[in-house]
Protein backbone atom coordinates (compact mmCIF):
# COMPACT_ATOMS: atom_id res chain seq x y z
CA UNK A 1 0.00 0.00 0.00
CA UNK A 2 1.49 3.32 -1.10
CA UNK A 3 0.77 6.22 1.31
CA UNK A 4 1.84 9.83 1.88
CA UNK A 5 2.70 10.67 5.49
CA UNK A 6 0.84 13.65 6.97
CA UNK A 7 2.82 13.49 10.24
CA UNK A 8 6.24 12.27 11.26
CA UNK A 9 6.00 8.57 12.14
CA UNK A 10 8.79 6.90 14.09
CA UNK A 11 10.78 4.32 12.09
CA UNK A 12 8.83 5.18 8.91
CA UNK A 13 9.44 8.74 7.70
CA UNK A 14 8.77 12.47 7.85
CA UNK A 15 5.93 14.67 6.60
CA UNK A 16 5.43 14.32 2.86
CA UNK A 17 7.37 11.09 2.46
CA UNK A 18 5.79 8.60 0.11
CA UNK A 19 6.25 5.16 1.64
CA UNK A 20 5.10 1.66 0.90
CA UNK A 21 3.62 -0.07 3.97
CA UNK A 22 1.79 -3.32 4.56
CA UNK A 23 -1.91 -2.94 3.88
CA UNK A 24 -2.99 -3.85 7.42
CA UNK A 25 -0.70 -1.23 8.99
CA UNK A 26 -1.96 1.42 6.62
CA UNK A 27 -5.63 0.46 6.82
CA UNK A 28 -5.80 -0.15 10.59
CA UNK A 29 -3.38 2.44 12.00
CA UNK A 30 -2.06 5.13 9.64
CA UNK A 31 -5.27 6.02 7.80
CA UNK A 32 -7.74 6.03 10.75
CA UNK A 33 -5.38 8.05 12.96
CA UNK A 34 -4.90 10.66 10.22
CA UNK A 35 -1.16 10.05 10.02
CA UNK A 36 -1.24 9.22 6.30
CA UNK A 37 -3.38 9.29 3.19
CA UNK A 38 -3.44 7.05 0.14
CA UNK A 39 -0.98 8.15 -2.55
CA UNK A 40 -3.47 8.72 -5.36
CA UNK A 41 -2.81 11.55 -7.85
CA UNK A 42 -5.69 13.58 -6.36
CA UNK A 43 -4.39 13.13 -2.79
CA UNK A 44 -0.84 14.04 -3.87
CA UNK A 45 -2.13 17.33 -5.30
CA UNK A 46 -4.20 17.99 -2.14
CA UNK A 47 -1.19 17.27 0.06
CA UNK A 48 1.09 19.63 -1.89
CA UNK A 49 -1.52 22.39 -1.43
CA UNK A 50 -1.60 21.76 2.36
CA UNK A 51 2.12 21.01 2.88
CA UNK A 52 2.98 24.40 4.48
CA UNK A 53 0.04 24.16 6.87
CA UNK A 54 0.95 20.60 7.97
CA UNK A 55 4.61 21.52 8.47
CA UNK A 56 3.61 24.54 10.59
CA UNK A 57 1.41 22.32 12.80
CA UNK A 58 4.30 19.86 13.19
CA UNK A 59 6.69 22.68 14.18
CA UNK A 60 4.17 23.98 16.74
CA UNK A 61 3.74 20.51 18.27
CA UNK A 62 7.52 20.07 18.49
CA UNK A 63 7.95 23.49 20.15
CA UNK A 64 5.20 22.67 22.65
CA UNK A 65 6.81 19.32 23.48
CA UNK A 66 10.23 20.96 23.94
CA UNK A 67 8.70 23.56 26.29
CA UNK A 68 7.09 20.79 28.35
CA UNK A 69 10.41 18.92 28.42
CA UNK A 70 12.20 22.02 29.70
CA UNK A 71 9.60 22.41 32.48
CA UNK A 72 10.00 18.74 33.48
CA UNK A 73 13.81 18.70 33.28
CA UNK A 74 14.60 19.20 36.99
CA UNK A 75 11.21 18.11 38.34
CA UNK A 76 11.16 15.21 40.82
CA UNK A 77 7.81 13.46 41.20
CA UNK A 78 7.08 12.27 44.74
CA UNK A 79 4.53 9.49 45.16
CA UNK A 80 3.57 7.94 48.49
CA UNK A 81 2.34 4.37 48.57
CA UNK A 82 1.73 1.67 51.16
CA UNK A 83 4.81 -0.45 51.64
CA UNK A 84 6.02 -3.29 53.81
CA UNK A 85 8.93 -3.07 56.24
CA UNK A 86 11.39 -4.31 53.60
CA UNK A 87 10.54 -1.56 51.09
CA UNK A 88 8.26 -3.60 48.83
CA UNK A 89 5.02 -1.93 47.79
CA UNK A 90 1.61 -3.45 48.37
CA UNK A 91 0.68 -3.39 44.68
CA UNK A 92 2.62 -1.35 42.14
CA UNK A 93 2.88 2.06 40.53
CA UNK A 94 2.13 2.03 36.81
CA UNK A 95 1.90 4.51 33.97
CA UNK A 96 -1.55 5.82 34.90
CA UNK A 97 -0.49 6.43 38.52
CA UNK A 98 2.54 8.42 37.37
CA UNK A 99 0.47 10.44 34.86
CA UNK A 100 -2.20 11.26 37.46
CA UNK A 101 0.35 12.28 40.10
CA UNK A 102 2.25 14.43 37.63
CA UNK A 103 -0.94 16.13 36.44
CA UNK A 104 -2.00 16.74 40.06
CA UNK A 105 1.34 18.47 40.70
CA UNK A 106 0.86 20.88 37.78
CA UNK A 107 2.50 19.15 34.81
CA UNK A 108 -0.10 17.85 32.35
CA UNK A 109 0.84 14.37 31.24
CA UNK A 110 -0.96 11.61 29.34
CA UNK A 111 -0.71 7.97 30.34
CA UNK A 112 0.54 7.04 26.86
CA UNK A 113 3.50 9.43 27.25
CA UNK A 114 4.94 7.48 30.21
CA UNK A 115 7.38 4.69 29.36
CA UNK A 116 8.30 2.04 31.93
CA UNK A 117 10.79 -0.28 30.20
CA UNK A 118 11.43 -2.29 33.37
CA UNK A 119 7.70 -2.67 34.12
CA UNK A 120 5.69 -1.20 36.99
CA UNK A 121 7.50 0.21 40.03
CA UNK A 122 7.27 -2.22 42.96
CA UNK A 123 9.81 -0.87 45.48
CA UNK A 124 10.39 2.25 47.54
CA UNK A 125 13.14 4.58 46.31
CA UNK A 126 14.14 6.68 43.32
CA UNK A 127 13.32 5.37 39.87
CA UNK A 128 14.13 6.95 36.46
CA UNK A 129 11.15 7.04 34.10
CA UNK A 130 11.22 8.08 30.43
CA UNK A 131 8.55 10.45 29.14
CA UNK A 132 7.93 10.30 25.38
CA UNK A 133 6.40 13.73 24.71
CA UNK A 134 6.92 13.74 20.92
CA UNK A 135 8.58 11.51 18.33
CA UNK A 136 11.71 13.65 18.71
CA UNK A 137 11.43 14.60 22.41
CA UNK A 138 12.15 12.20 25.27
CA UNK A 139 12.87 13.39 28.81
CA UNK A 140 13.94 11.54 31.96
CA UNK A 141 11.74 12.03 35.02
CA UNK A 142 12.90 11.04 38.48
CA UNK A 143 10.11 9.34 40.44
CA UNK A 144 10.66 9.15 44.18
CA UNK A 145 8.44 6.56 45.87
CA UNK A 146 8.10 6.95 49.64
CA UNK A 147 6.30 4.67 52.10
CA UNK A 148 3.10 5.95 53.70
CA UNK A 149 3.06 6.12 57.47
Amino acid sequence: MDVILLQKVANLGNIGDRVNVKSGYGRNYLLPKGKATLATPANVAKFEARRAELEKVARDELASAEARAAALKDFVLKISAKAGSEGKLFGSIGTSDIAEACTAQGHALERAEVRLPMGPIRTVGDHPVTLHLHTDVDVQLQVSVVAEE
